[in-house]
């Protein structure tokens, strides 16, 4: 009488068979709450977090896709590529570092400007980048960023500034790079005695010189939710002062309540936030 039992070899044959596995890259931990999402869902959501609502890093070219409408974008000043005028060495020299972040990131530099077009309303556009050397203002950020002011003075067209900068002016160019934070904010005292509009976006984090200079400039001043944003960091003044900080100090939600932000926008929201509030100024 035959038996029903499978032989030996089948299950050898079954044990071998390799197991299907999750495809790599399927899901990814967010940053926030650190709970397991799935990556479709999060891109879905232009890089937010279904579980938490944490915004995270999203790179200079894909603010662009997320705000800008779909092929209007028309980058100015894209020759423009920084020098090191100190022969600067750190750990490595300064030369070679920004040929190591110019083939990470695909950028030049840290700025990327232009001019597209925000729900069909003609804009002058510009964002700043912290992946590449923490987003840090160096003398071409801060040459391009004033361009970028000066041409929307002379076509009459409403700036946008997106900031996403961890670090201020860059110290591997010294002076020439602090003296930044005063260039752009005198172009941008020009751009309002003519009677322009700028926004300005703080996304997660807008720190140091970028704070302290045009991206706390705007006439409307907009921030993603959970942002760090100041000057120098809650570690570093805690260290400094030795005093325990307020809970939840430099977020957007603290800086919402003392008045340093107009207000906070989802960035699923943003792009109509911004073609709402150029209609509402008449530009």
């Amino acid at each position: 009488m035959a038996s029903d039992r499978p032989d030996s070899n089948t299950w050898r044959n079954m044990i071998k068979r390799p197991k299907r596995g999750v495809p790599e890259g399927l899901w990814m931990r967010c940053p926030g709450c650190e709970q397991t999402i799935f990556r479709k869902e999060a891109e879905k959501r232009l890089g937010v977090c279904p579980e938490c609502d944490y915004h995270w890093y999203v790179s200079a070219q894909e603010r662009i896709r997320q705000v800008l409408d779909e092929g209007t974008f028309e980058e100015w000043d894209s020759d423009l590529e920084p020098a090191d005028p100190l022969d600067f060495v750190d750990s490595k020299p300064y030369r070679d570092r920004l040929k190591a972040e110019q083939s990470r990131t695909g950028l030049k530099e840290a700025a990327v400007v232009g001019t597209g077009m925000i729900r069909a309303r003609r804009v002058a556009f510009g964002v700043t980048d912290s992946s590449f050397i923490m987003g840090s203002m160096g003398s071409v950020v801060g040459e391009k960023l004033t361009r970028l002011v000066e041409r929307a003075t002379e076509q009459k067209l409403p700036l946008i500034i997106v900031s996403g900068s961890g670090g201020g002016a860059r110290m591997h160019e010294g002076m020439l790079s602090l003296m930044q934070m005063a260039k752009v904010s005198a172009a941008l005292a020009r751009f309002d005695t003519a009677g322009g509009m700028f926004i300005s976006v703080l996304t997660n984090p807008t720190m140091g010189g970028v704070a302290a200079s045009f991206a706390s400039l705007g006439d409307l001043v907009f921030a993603e939710p959970k942002a760090l944003i100041g000057f120098a960091g809650p570690r570093t003044i805690k260290a400094t002062i030795r005093i325990e900080l307020p809970k939840g100090f430099q977020t957007s939600e603290f800086l919402l309540e003392h008045g340093f932000v107009d207000r906070i926008v989802r960035r699923q929201d943003l792009k109509s936030e911004i073609a709402r509030a150029i209609d509402y100024c008449g530009k």
